[in-house]
């Protein structure tokens, strides 16, 4: 049996589509066939293979261990050839494009002193960012529709088979509004259950370290709560107001150096987090990808010696 001439790339597409959307019904949709196409291609790639690649049931398709396995090479393979042929269009892709997954914790100062930095250099470089969940940004880096992850996430599970390079670490940190009551003298910031409270999404990696930090205080969490990675919904909803946000440094900083949010002090630090850019070795990384990393590297070493602000 010969794989290199009897998988199709077309078996490669429908494998990642329905891996993408956990579903053979939504990945016709997507991919415009019926679903006995689906079906039937799926087959063809599992006898090919000799493996089960996926586990069906009427909620919908799951990756088996095999599926995962195949879905680590199956990812970057397509999107090589993407790029491959995308590099003999003559001028449609000449600026090249680099597309990076931003966790919130990087939002703020890292990620846009690097896209500064890298227009400086590279005038035509497309930088494309898509935000969101670590799960789902590591999961796209994995079948290659993206090209670095940049944040903290060294403890997401999605990380697994996927390559880490730490930056510098970041501490959570509590904020309010200027003139907020609990700047007051004589005001007991470690009573916080009167105000609301804004935190990062409930299952995310920064929520953890975010609940972490109430349970190293001792200080139980108010029961108002916003629950958003939006960092200008943060932003704006606690300065129009008197809700506290714990909120990654990065995220803050600027605000804080203006006067705009004030750090509460309550007498300790959160012990901070691995920040860094996540990689998928499987797949080369193109020279726009280069650049970016490289400058990512720039700029990360100007933070943590206090240049950055």
């Amino acid at each position: 049996m010969n794989i290199d001439t009897r998988i199709k790339f077309r078996h490669l597409l429908c494998f990642l589509e329905v891996a993408r959307q956990g579903s053979l019904a939504r990945a016709a949709d997507q991919l415009a066939v019926s679903q006995p196409a689906i079906s039937k291609t799926l087959k063809e790639l599992e006898e090919i293979l000799d493996a089960s690649l996926f586990d069906r049931s009427k909620s919908g398709a799951s990756l088996t261990e095999a599926g995962l396995a195949f879905m680590r090479y199956a990812g970057p393979c397509v999107q090589a050839l993407r790029d491959g042929v995308n590099s003999l269009r003559e001028g449609e892709y000449a600026a090249g494009t680099v597309r990076l997954g931003v966790l919130s914790t990087v939002e703020g100062l890292l990620v846009p002193e690097m896209v500064r930095r890298l227009h400086q250099h590279h005038p035509s470089l497309v930088v494309s960012v898509l935000t969101g969940p670590g799960a789902y940004l590591l999961s796209q880096l994995r079948v290659g529709e993206l090209d670095l992850v940049v944040g903290r996430m060294t403890d997401n599970p999605e990380i697994h088979g996927l390559t880490f390079e730490h930056l510098y670490s970041e501490s959570m940190t509590l904020v309010v509004r200027a003139g907020h009551p609990l700047l007051e003298e004589g005001a007991d910031r470690r009573s916080l259950e009167g105000f609301p409270l804004v935190l990062p999404l409930a299952g995310t990696s920064i929520r953890k370290h975010a609940d972490g930090f109430f349970v190293q205080s001792g200080i139980s969490p108010p029961r108002q709560r916003l629950e958003t990675l939006s960092l200008a919904l943060s932003r704006r909803y606690v300065q129009s107001g008197e809700a506290v946000w714990i909120a990654p440094l990065d995220a803050v900083r600027l605000d804080l150096a203006a006067g705009e949010l004030v750090e509460l002090d309550l007498g300790f630090k959160e012990p901070g987090g691995s920040v860094g850019i996540c990689s998928n070795a499987s797949l080369p990384l193109s020279l726009a990808a280069q650049w970016a990393v490289e400058t990512l590297r720039e700029a990360a070493l100007d933070y943590r010696e206090g240049r950055l602000t």
